[in-house]
């Protein structure tokens, strides 16, 4: 008989309603086993494009395409079982128009099983975002650095430093918010323009590089858990794993070549033969 899982997983409306409560807790996840492991002490898990750069070496994120991320976005819900899982839409898949963006949308929850989309940009998303939550889709807003306009901005900068630049952001955050998007990421913005920002607006802002007035906080997991080479400022490394995998690597190595693995316990004997009793023979006389 078929088994069923009766853990019930969080929605975009149970990330919506958590608006000046609780911190949201998040991270990303890329795969299966890893998304285990995280699941049960987040509130969503964010199957994000930084995959491309994390795990794949690419320079940026612009290049993964929408077939990488179905394929980690399924990975990730076949490995969880309570977080709300979001797929990031990557560069390419949703600007063309708001029907473009809904038949890619569309097919990446229809094909991994996740609860809503993440897409990049402000005001002028505003209407894309608009069109996807009217016809069913969840939408979580970013804002702020923005990776796949990496080319355009010059680099991963961060913003809301001046002044001058406050009005923009916020009436990008107002323009998401108003659109229908369930959250909003804030990455690489000043503080306490991040800060403002979650006061002004009734979704929650999930911050990356903000404030920690922020209503959830989110980093990449490879990041806090010093697995990458570099990491931006706004990282705290929660654990050192890239040390230990350096060192359970070298001990292993070592072993091989000192012939001290395999050992008896690691490898296979042979079965025992059976011994069977040679048949009687009778004579004719």
């Amino acid at each position: 008989m078929p088994t069923h899982n009766n853990t019930r997983r969080m929605t975009a409306p149970d990330i919506r309603a958590r608006k000046g409560g609780d911190p949201i807790v998040s991270l990303t996840a890329y795969h299966a086993h890893t998304a285990g492991l995280v699941d049960p002490h987040v509130d969503f898990l964010l199957v994000g494009d930084s995959l491309g750069m994390v795990m794949h070496g690419f320079e940026s994120t612009v290049p993964v395409p929408l077939d990488l991320m179905i394929m980690h976005g399924s990975a990730v819900v076949r490995g969880s079982r309570r977080a709300l899982v979001i797929v990031d839409l990557p560069f390419g898949s949703y600007e063309e128009s708001p029907n473009v963006a809904f038949r890619n949308a569309a097919r990446v929850m229809k094909e991994t099983g996740c609860g809503a989309v993440k897409l990049e940009g402000g005001a002028h998303m505003a209407p894309t975002i608009e069109y996807l939550t009217r016809r069913g889709i969840p939408v979580m807003a970013h804002i702020g650095l923005t990776p796949q306009a990496v080319n355009v901005m010059g680099g991963f900068r961060t913003q809301g430093r001046e002044k001058k630049d406050w009005e923009r952001l916020e009436q990008d955050a107002k323009a998401v918010s108003d659109a229908g998007a369930f959250a909003v990421v804030l990455e690489g913005m000043a503080e306490l323009l991040a800060a403002r920002i979650t006061k002004q607006i009734p979704i929650p802002t999930i911050g990356i590089g903000a404030s920690v007035d922020c209503d959830g906080q989110i980093l990449v997991l490879e990041d806090m858990l010093g697995l990458s080479p570099r990491v931006p400022k706004f990282v705290k490394e929660f654990g050192q794993l890239g040390e230990a995998i350096e060192n359970a690597v070298r001990a292993y190595a070592d072993e091989v070549k000192n012939r001290k693995f395999p050992a008896r316990e690691h490898v296979y004997g042979m079965k025992k033969e059976k011994v069977t009793a040679p048949a009687k023979t009778t004579t004719k006389g």
